[in-house]
């Protein structure tokens, strides 16, 4: 399939927004292109300006940039770029958004709440985006808030490569889903990690960002327990989940996520020897403040670098997971 990708196409442009310019970069290493050239800035007041400095007429253009924190900022970016990229005659516009912000807004578990991963994915479409590219959202029905198509991408095979390095014998591993909503996620990756057995942590959440541990369905005792979710905030729900695996027994517990939120106190949660090691993608920027002897970051430029590629040249994009 990769010889009958053109991967000398002029009619591709990628930009970058400044949430996360060192993926974007990777990115167009992997790509071999170089990064559009672009300003944004501020004006004294917040407001963002953005102007292409290069034509885009007639160009597929790709604009990287994750909703990440501060998620109110990076959106508005975002939909600015795309704006100006409308009005300067693109032929289509792809928002690669490798971290979804939004994404947890997404069905009314109450009275009067607001379904905000709706009216995020209407404003990206109403801004002009042909396109998105998301990397592990938060919940698969997010993509039927879009009115435009949507290719989503996971980063689970980034993960599992980096577990088979690890060399842990497959009949000491059991795959950890730290919630009930996670298991199916769970389930996916550990039929791809040797059909490994499955636990769930089942929890009560009392109020957001607060998780309250209840109990543990299957059997952890002396196994190496890989624990997977798609996001770590404030890493309340995957610490207390360690714990119980410790206190049920497990030899080793080892964390993996796509996004790395990391909102206080998260970094004091997971280095506190919970965890063997915290596993995470660049899908959203490490401050360098954030570093633990634990944590290993993974990139996932050349997955959403191949991913590009194909959208481009309509090839076929979920063979990648197969």
């Amino acid at each position: 399939m990769e010889k009958t990708i053109n991967r000398t196409n002029t009619r591709l442009k990628l930009f970058s927004g400044t949430a996360n310019p060192t993926l974007s970069q990777e990115i167009a290493w992997y790509m071999g292109l170089e990064l559009g050239n672009i300003n944004i800035k501020r004006f004294a007041d917040g407001e963002i300006y953005v102007q292409l400095r290069e034509s885009v007429r007639g160009c597929d253009v790709y604009l990287v940039q994750p909703t990440s924190p501060p998620a109110n900022e990076n959106l508005m970016e975002l939909l600015i770029m795309i704006d100006a990229c409308r009005r300067a005659s693109a032929k289509t516009i792809t928002a690669v958004i490798p971290y979804f912000g939004y994404a947890r807004a997404d069905r009314k578990t109450q009275g009067r709440e607001s379904i905000a991963a709706k009216l995020v994915a209407n404003l990206i479409t109403e801004a002009g985006a042909n396109r998105v590219l998301a990397c592990d959202l938060h919940s698969g029905q997010s993509m039927g808030y879009f009115d435009i198509p949507v290719d989503h991408v996971y980063a689970q095979p980034v993960i599992l490569d980096y577990l088979a390095s690890k060399r842990i014998n497959s009949q000491d591993l059991v795959v950890v889903s730290p919630d009930v909503g996670g298991v199916a996620r769970a389930r996916a990756f550990a039929k791809k990690l040797s059909d490994a057995p499955l636990a769930i942590v089942d929890k009560r959440r009392h109020g957001h960002n607060v998780a309250e541990v209840m109990n543990l369905i299957g059997d952890v005792k002396g196994k190496v327990a890989v624990m997977m979710d798609d996001m770590i905030d404030t890493a309340g729900t995957i610490a207390k989940g360690a714990a119980l695996l410790h206190e049920e027994g497990a030899r080793e517990v080892y964390a993996c996520c796509t996004h790395a939120v990391f909102s206080p106190p998260a970094i004091e949660r997971l280095s506190s020897g919970l965890f063997q090691e915290v596993i995470i993608t660049n899908t959203i920027p490490i401050a360098e403040k954030n570093y633990f002897p634990q944590l290993t970051v993974l990139s996932v430029a050349n997955l959403l670098g191949e991913t590009i590629w194909r959208v481009h040249d309509d090839c076929s994009v979920s063979s990648i997971f197969q």
